[in-house]
């Protein structure tokens, strides 16, 4: 007598085995301050000036912004001003005028900050045959080809609204806070990503919900709230000391940097910067 709830038990138990392995893990990455040394929401505004988008006095108003928030004063109420601003700022933009402005001054204004740790783990990420993910509180125009110049494989970031070619002020979504998780296991369903598996590099509190996300979460640069919250959640805590041009064809050795067991020496500039090009090569 044959038993008919063996072949269920064992189609079950195949095909449990065959969607575990139809998954795999990602690794995401704030931009500002954790990629970059640097904010990305105002790094563009003297290309911006040139262009007759903003006028001087919103020039010096993004750089004070940007000095708050790069010595770790700004907070939630701060960054949501900013935003505010940055977004009635926007209003009546011509599209195709800003991501001209980004993609024509993105070497000049992003090759020299970028983080040689950062570079290193994006490398060690696709090595190890995880997807990396930019997500960032900045408009979809700058990130998108930051991520791009990166190596990424895919952008969370925010989207201003557009009609007829032009920003209306308003804001479609809005990658802050927990709404970058929101977006997070939204990509994770679509790509399939075990986040359990995953990893996630954040320097603020605001990220939070991010890197709680994940299995694999990391402070980098952290404020203090995030190094508390990190040291009670047992987040890794990182330290990115190293901005240095990409196109650099020579960087001084520093200290290995070990992660999740893997020790990554951060050695020449230039090898870890041909590992990211030759991954956008192939893709």
């Amino acid at each position: 007598m044959t038993d008919e709830s063996t072949p269920h038990t064992t189609t079950h138990a195949g095909t449990a085995v065959a969607m575990r392995a139809a998954t795999h893990a990602a690794a995401f990455f704030d931009l500002d301050k954790t990629i970059i040394a640097t904010s990305s929401a105002t790094v563009f505004a003297r290309p911006f000036l040139s262009g007759g988008l903003i006028t001087r006095r919103d020039v010096l108003r993004t750089a004070y912004a940007q000095f708050v928030y790069l010595v770790g004063g700004a907070d939630a109420d701060q960054t949501e001003r900013m935003r505010a601003h940055l977004s009635a700022l926007a209003a009546g933009w011509d599209v195709a005028q800003v991501s001209q402005i980004v993609n024509e001054t993105l070497h000049e204004h992003i090759d020299p900050v970028v983080y040689a740790e950062a570079l290193a783990l994006i490398a060690e990420h696709h090595e190890a045959g995880r997807d990396v993910i930019v997500v960032s509180a900045s408009g979809s125009e700058v990130v998108e080809p930051i991520a791009q110049l990166l190596g990424a494989d895919h952008v969370i970031a925010t989207r201003m609204a557009v009609e007829d070619g032009k920003y209306t002020g308003e804001i479609d979504f809005y990658a802050y806070g927990n709404n970058k998780a929101v977006a997070i296991r939204e990509l994770a369903e679509q790509q399939r990503y075990d986040l359990s598996a995953s990893y996630a590099y954040s320097d603020s509190i605001t990220d939070a919900p991010m890197l709680g996300t994940v299995g694999h979460g990391y402070a980098v640069n952290p404020d203090r709230g995030l190094r508390r919250l990190a040291a009670q959640e047992g987040w890794g805590i990182l330290t990115f000391r190293r901005p240095i041009s990409l196109g650099s064809q020579f960087a001084p050795a520093a200290p290995a940097l070990t992660v999740g067991g893997a020790a990554l020496a951060i050695g020449g500039a230039a090898l870890v910067w041909r590992a990211v090009r030759r991954r956008r090569l192939q893709a």
